[in-house]
């Protein structure tokens, strides 16, 4: 069996193994492969799991650790010679808060003023739904952000899901007054592109440092080992970007089904929602959503997974938005629906005895299990992410036998 002796004086050091901060499950340090954790009852032969000797690195370490182990059972037993233990921490998380708080105040004073063709978005409730859930998941985002900690940099990457991809429905809404030949956007449009501008910035303050994930050349070396390595890895990152295809695509075509009936039995479907039926600036707004969508689910899926938590919570970001779109379908589908929409005039409808109901497509229906299928995967890598029991006797063995 190998014997690692610490020296006397240093007995948070074993061998090449230097021991910074001990919980109650696990050990953080560092040894010949780079930052480590180690079982605190257990041999330090070799680590539970471990990553690359740099500031990146470490980041990913330490947001690991403390995800795993209670804030009240960490002990500091020396400090480390390297990064410090504030770089993973999140970057000024007061700036970043305050932005998405200033963010959320934009967005919610643009809800009272005309946004679209004079109108609010108060006076709307499926475009208001959609714009609720925005500052909803902003607010949350700057809530824990406060609080700091592993909770605080998911919180940080949730926002920031989220704000990629709204980005595209704003420039559709932008795009709408463009082709409708307005040369001033109304008060509340922009101020609800200031409140995102805001919201933005702070996400992306919050979100420093960077898992090592997202530098060119490192993002293999973030990826978590165990379950998550070879053709198990390769099939969730194609799992969840075939999902995410498929809803890109499936948010394409008509969602609104209506069936116009008159006294006569005469009747006809007509289906409405096609984007690419839209003015050029709008379908652009709309094809910035499925692109946007489908990149960071993919980053989420392959670059992300260092700690699972940051790519479940990008991920459920970016899907946000995209279920906002279903209570915004299903709010539209049980309003009144005027035969002026359709260019009949009230007193023509009237004469002819004309009924309408309103429907949504099967491509909405497929579009909804697509969104599904992808909560659940979000709701799977958060669990996955949990702190793993403290006996952990099987790897604990393994490792044992290891260094025999």
């Amino acid at each position: 069996m190998i014997n690692f002796r610490a020296p006397k004086g240093m007995p948070g050091v074993q061998g090449s193994v230097t021991i910074w901060y001990r919980g109650a499950t696990y050990q953080l340090g560092r040894g010949p492969q780079g930052f480590g954790l180690w079982p605190v009852a257990g041999p330090r032969a070799y680590p539970l799991e471990h990553w690359p000797d740099t500031p990146e690195g470490w980041a990913a370490a330490w947001s690991r650790f403390t995800a795993l182990e209670p804030p009240g059972s960490i002990v500091h037993l020396s400090s480390p010679p390297g990064p410090p233990a504030g770089s993973a921490r999140l970057a000024d998380p007061a700036i970043a808060s305050l932005l998405l708080a200033v963010g959320v105040v934009c967005g919610a004073a643009g809800l009272f003023l005309p946004y679209l063709s004079g109108s609010s978005l108060a006076r709307e409730p499926a475009d208001l739904a959609t714009h609720l859930i925005y500052l909803a998941t902003w607010t949350a985002s700057a809530l824990f952000i406060q609080f700091g900690g592993a909770r605080g940099r998911a919180a940080a990457f949730l926002g920031l899901g989220t704000s990629i991809v709204t980005f595209g429905f704003f420039l559709a809404d932008a795009g709408t007054v463009i082709a409708g030949g307005a040369h001033v956007l109304g008060l509340g449009l922009v101020l609800a592109l200031a409140g995102w501008l805001a919201c933005t910035a702070g996400t992306v303050l919050a979100c420093r440092p960077w898992p090592a994930g997202f530098r060119r050349g490192t993002w293999r070396a973030a990826l978590p080992p165990g379950q998550w390595a070879g053709a198990p890895r390769a099939a969730l990152a194609a799992g969840i970007g075939l999902l995410s295809v498929g809803a890109a695509i499936t948010f394409a075509p008509s969602w609104d089904s209506y069936t116009l009936r008159t006294a006569a039995g005469q009747s006809q479907t007509v289906t409405a929602g096609n984007i690419f039926a839209n003015p050029g600036p709008v379908i652009a707004g709309d094809l910035a959503v499925m692109i946007a969508f489908v990149v960071v689910a993919v980053i989420a899926a392959a670059v992300a997974l260092r700690p699972g938590r940051l790519g479940a919570a990008l991920l459920a970001g970016a899907a946000i938005p995209m279920a906002a779109e279903i209570v915004s379908a299903l709010i539209q589908v049980n309003e009144h629906v005027s035969a002026a929409q359709f260019g009949i005039p009230p007193a023509q409808a009237t004469q002819a005895g004309l009924t309408i109901s309103a429907g949504l497509t099967p491509a909405f229906w497929v579009y909804c299990a697509f969104i599904v299928a992808l909560a659940a995967i979000c709701g799977w890598l958060l669990a996955a992410a949990r702190p793993r029991s403290p006996a952990a006797p099987a790897l604990v063995t393994t490792l044992a036998g290891a260094a025999r």
